[in-house]
């Protein structure tokens, strides 16, 4: 099987920021927390808002180890709608004491370039902190949006570590669809 090698980056923010937060696109918005979400509207978000970036990892869980994630009480998903229509989503991840892993963040490729990135990674950052928490931290990949790792540390994230690892090519094990292109990646032969 062919490996794919990526450098995952570590950053944390250990106090609330106090720039203040980016005002929201001029559209009709709403940010709603998914409480709990279905497996199956999960998916959705994930896929769609993760298959570009290679996001596949919770796409190798079974409904129920997805549901026992997602419905954990220290888990929160929120949701972000332009004039009804999901367009993105976050999700904290609480179980940590003191502590919040922002552990997905993103936009569906159709509302990529509308500025409502830098909003809904502040509205994370604030919900993360009015939990009373010490430390927020998250990781990034290089195969995530040129632009994130940027974002995180204009909105006051701080990179503490990096590693890289190798992974089999998840289009090979069909948790990504073979046709999926991405600069990083080599195409699929006969795909």
């Amino acid at each position: 099987m062919a490996e794919i090698e990526d450098t995952i980056t570590y950053l944390e923010m250990l106090a609330r920021p106090s720039a203040p937060r980016p005002r929201p696109p001029l559209d009709v918005l709403a940010l709603m927390r998914a409480d709990p979400p279905t497996v199956s509207f999960y998916r959705y978000l994930y896929d769609a808002v993760g298959e570009k970036w290679l996001w596949f990892e919770r796409r190798r869980l079974s409904e129920d180890e997805l549901a026992a994630i997602i419905h954990d009480p220290e888990i929160e998903i929120y949701v972000l709608y332009v004039r009804g229509v999901p367009a993105g989503f976050f999700e904290l991840d609480a179980r940590e004491k003191r502590e919040t892993r922002l552990s997905y963040l993103g936009l569906i490729p159709e509302f990529i370039g509308r500025s409502l990135g830098a909003y809904l990674l502040s509205a994370a950052i604030d919900r993360a902190w009015s939990r009373g928490i010490a430390r927020l931290w998250l990781t990034t990949s290089r195969f995530d949006h040129p632009r994130a790792l940027q974002l995180y540390q204009q909105a006051g994230f701080v990179v503490y570590a990096q590693r890289r690892i190798r992974f089999e090519d998840p289009r090979l094990s069909g948790f990504l669809p073979k046709t999926l292109s991405h600069p990083l990646l080599p195409p699929l032969d006969g795909a």
